[in-house]
């Protein structure tokens, strides 16, 4: 069966059944915030699956354009590499909402599968969740699938979700055996996971709505949603051994072909050294191409456009993925856009939309491919160079900071370069490069931060906005307001900096301590870069934005998002600070009280009244008890109640702090119950770990705890524990013996110390007669010694010249040596002659010659921190001047 006749089986089949056929909605989610793309079939009926929304049918089949490169369903890495994995694929689909459930689903697939599209049936296999002993119960009641075919599995393999959040339900899976030996199956080959079974059907049972908290509730009618990929299932009736070969795809590396004069062989998908096997790098090559090109053209057709950030980045992503993989075969000119045009000729009888926007699809690819072009083969030298100097010094990782410049300055996204360097069997440190993106952050921010601050004070006008951002992380909404430092303004270009003004925004605006978000607000025509959040005259919640591609006006249509990982970040940082409040009034006493905060993404600073500083053994007990709440796992809850309400039940209000007759109160352990306005963790758990980093004064009365959790506190703690490796492995030391034997070899390093300055000093003195032989001797019989030692320390110079000064009654000595690079000199004067040479001016005089600094009384004067090649000079200038 051909590709096209399968999908009109499968619509035909279900429209029999009494299913409305639907055409395949947008890439773009309509109305769902919390996805960035279409991944399956069910997403356009997510509120008829929710009971939200009721329509004309209850049920439904369609054949819907998917996307999988973000979030839980993210297939980037494996594409090419693998027979099956794709970007963008077709997912044919039965639906029923609230109709039938799991025994009529289970019927119309086995009957589709194994009537309508005739697959052996001795080779298909069943499998279902562990707990579903009615679905078990079904297959084994209404189907002639063989037995011992019927097999149970686990919730990661038989629990689908479309996301963390929403519809979810047990699932039963039917599988196809690819191998050529029947009788080689069984149910512990099968459970090998080696490939050779394929999964080409999904029926998810829909009880459920996942919440944010992770909680389940059922859902008002029980639903059903199933997915098959048509891509798979097509190279399964065309009898091909990938996806790749079927006749949907194959034409269109079959052009890639052409254009490159390179062949193309797929005979074999094991995964092979790219590096080494040049066939195997074209095929990849090629299969890149093919399935990028797929996804480019149905992204633009849907008004999806390259940019800096949300959608549009993941276009460019794909853009730039593939032509990297050209430069593969050979491509050095611009020829994307050509196999994107046959894309449009293979698939626009299906989506005839593609047809309709080619000259857009076209001019997009085409002026996206010149604009990387001007930098990909610098780039690619400039990666080739360091991934060079990585292997010769036999490292495994590729620096974060070329990773950044490879971003930066020549455009590469950063799992474009993870591609290349993974064919050479390097990673990238993402820790670093991370880091480098921060710093680049904060350069922007300071940078940026008096023309905020002007607009801010100066030009946003009080517009009323709402937050959602306890429930959403991404929000669909309009532009209400734009400022800039000049006021109020109807747009805004690329590169303009712009504070803009949404009816409703998922953005916490910085205030309690609690920094701003970041993130992006994208529209069809424009993508801007959310640097921080403020609030201004109380209720307007303003987003400090850079406009990175397009332009952006008022009332336009937008999409908010915020970066989630910096938001968890920031929310646990600001749990962990009530942990530490109760911590601090647990060990310190009640008279603690939080007297400010500031709460960031990597760290937190706590402010509270004490009159002293905390003891190791306090720091201790307050980071137990921390921890043991973060273990405890509890749920952070939240309720609005009345003020007074709140605090007869035992919240704590801040000192100073105006609170309306409404307030918010967060308990993040059974202990802690507080009136806060901030943005928390779900679960006390989320906080990781903690540590405390730092303790200071800051006023009187006033004492600041500086701390992190999660993986910050978990890098402050790998820190610790590399200090620690290292210093064990340096004595060759057991870890756990690492303290006694460092104290032993401290004690063992002082007697040596001191036994060293006693020989030494011994030794010194002993030659004390040496010197005074060779001393110059005056008329009237005093001895001058002027002379530099070696490997002498100042204590051991005085040792020597007092010594001197005891041996011989008239005496003037100048000792001089060069420790650690520097040089120092004494001069010690015997009592009776200081009338005729003060020790103390003679010394200044030979300081300066030196360029050291000292002085001293009438018989003892010292210096240091001279010039050593200055040191014959100023010997020279103490003979001068002793002498009569």
């Amino acid at each position: 069966m051909k590709t096209a006749e399968i999908r009109q089986a499968f619509l035909n089949y279900f429209k029999s059944k009494g299913h409305t056929i639907i055409r395949s909605s947008s890439l773009i989610p309509a109305g769902d915030p919390t996805l960035l793309f279409v991944s399956a079939g069910m997403v356009q009926f997510k509120d008829l699956f929710l009971g939200i929304e009721k329509r004309a049918y209850t049920r439904a089949t369609t054949t819907q354009k998917c996307l999988r490169i973000s979030g839980k369903h993210n297939d980037l890495e494996n594409v090419g590499r693998t027979a099956r994995h794709h970007t963008f694929f077709e997912m044919l689909g039965n639906f029923s909402f609230g109709d039938y459930f799991k025994e009529d689903a289970i019927k119309f697939a086995w009957e589709f599968l194994t009537k309508e599209l005739k697959l052996p049936k001795d080779r298909l296999w069943v499998t279902v969740f562990e707990k579903d002993d009615e679905a078990f119960a079904l297959w084994e009641k209404n189907t002639d699938v063989l037995p011992g075919r019927i097999l149970r599995y686990g919730e990661k393999d038989n629990f689908w979700a479309m996301g963390d959040t929403g519809p979810c339900g047990p699932s039963t899976e039917i599988h196809y055996f690819l191998g050529d030996d029947l009788s080689a199956q069984s149910e512990e080959d099968f459970r090998k996971e080696d490939g050779r079974y394929v999964e080409i059907w999904n029926n998810v049972f829909m009880q459920f709505d996942r919440t944010p908290d992770g909680q389940m509730t059922p859902l008002p009618k029980p639903s059903v949603d199933t997915g098959m990929g048509l891509e798979r299932i097509a190279a399964i009736k065309q009898e091909r051994l990938a996806n790749y070969d079927n006749d949907l795809l194959r034409p269109i590396i079959a052009y890639v072909e052409q254009l490159s004069g390179k062949k193309y062989e797929g005979i074999d998908y094991r995964e092979r050294d790219l590096l080494s096997d040049t066939q195997y790098a074209y095929d990849v090559a090629m299969r890149v191409i093919c399935d990028h090109s797929r996804a480019c053209v149905f992204l633009i057709a849907d008004d999806i456009f390259p940019s800096s950030d949300g959608r549009g980045y993941v276009l460019r992503r794909l853009l730039r993925r593939a032509c990297r993989h050209g430069r593969n075969l050979g491509f050095q000119e611009t020829f994307l856009y050509k196999v994107a045009e046959q894309v449009i000729s293979v698939m626009k009888e299906v989506f005839p939309e593609i047809e309709e926007k080619k000259k857009k699809i076209i001019e997009t690819i085409k002026q996206e491919e010149i604009k990387f072009s001007e930098t990909l083969d610098t780039g690619l030298k400039f990666l080739e160079k360091h991934v060079a100097q990585v292997k010769e010094h036999k490292g495994i990782k590729l620096s974060g900071s070329v990773a950044f410049k490879l971003h930066d300055t020549y455009g590469f996204p950063l799992d474009l370069t993870e591609d290349i360097v993974r064919i050479q069997h390097l990673t990238v440190d993402k820790e670093e490069f991370e880091q480098e993106m921060e710093a680049q952050r904060e350069r922007s921010r300071s940078a940026r931060a008096s023309t905020t601050e002007l607009i801010l004070q100066r030009s946003v006008k009080p517009i009323k906005s709402k937050f959602v951002g306890y429930e959403f992380v991404e929000y669909e909404s309009e532009v209400t307001g734009l400022f800039n430092e000049g006021g109020e303004v109807e747009s805004a270009e690329a590169n303009q900096e712009v504070a803009l003004v949404a009816a409703v925004t998922p953005f916490y605006a910085e205030s309690g301590g609690q920094v701003g978000d970041t993130g992006s607000i994208s529209s069809n025509s424009c993508t801007l870069e959310v640097i921080d959040t403020q609030k201004v005259g109380g209720d307007t919640i303003v987003h400090i934005c850079l406009v990175k591609d397009g332009s952006i006006k008022k009332g336009d249509k937008i999409r908010l998002e915020i970066d989630k990982d910096r938001r968890k970040k920031i929310a646990a940082h600001h749990s962990v600070t009530h942990l530490l409040h109760l911590a601090l009034r647990e060990v310190l006493g009640d008279h603690v009280k939080q007297a400010g905060s500031r709460v960031t993404d990597q760290s937190f600073r706590f402010d509270y009244s004490h009159n002293k500083p905390l003891s190791s053994e306090e720091i201790e007990q307050i980071e137990m008890i921390v921890n043991r709440e973060i273990l405890a796992n509890s749920a952070v809850s939240t309720d609005i109640m009345d003020v007074e309400k709140a605090k007869q039940s035992g919240a704590m209000a801040l000192f100073g702090e105006k609170y309306g007759d409404q307030v918010r109160v967060v308990q993040v352990c059974p202990r802690s119950r507080e009136l806060c306005g901030g943005t928390h963790a779900v679960r006390s758990g989320d906080l990781g770990m903690f540590a405390i980093i730092g303790e200071s004064s800051i006023a009187a009365g006033v004492r600041r705890v500086e701390g992190v959790c999660g993986f910050s506190a978990w890098q402050q703690y790998n820190n610790s524990r590399k200090l620690i490796r290292s210093s064990a492995e340096l004595i060759n030391s057991a870890e756990k013996d690492l303290v006694e034997r460092v104290t032993k070899l401290v004690e063992r390093s002082k007697d040596l110390e001191r036994e060293n300055e006693r020989l030494t000093t011994s030794l010194s003195t002993s030659n004390t007669g040496e010197l005074i032989e060779k001393a110059r001797v005056l008329s009237d019989g005093t001895k001058v010694i002027a002379t530099i030692l070696k490997q002498t320390n100042a204590q051991q110079l005085r040792t020597i010249a007092d010594d001197i000064r005891a041996k011989v009654p008239s005496s003037c000595v100048c000792l001089a040596t060069v420790n650690e690079g520097k040089a120092m000199a004494l001069v010690a004067v015997s009592e009776n002659l200081t009338s005729r040479l003060h020790a103390g001016n003679t010394l200044k005089v030979v300081a300066q010659a030196m360029g050291a600094k000292g002085g001293g009384k009438a018989d003892f004067a010292q210096a240091g921190g001279g010039d050593p090649t200055k040191l014959d000079g100023a010997l020279r200038q103490f003979e001068k001047l002793a002498s009569w």
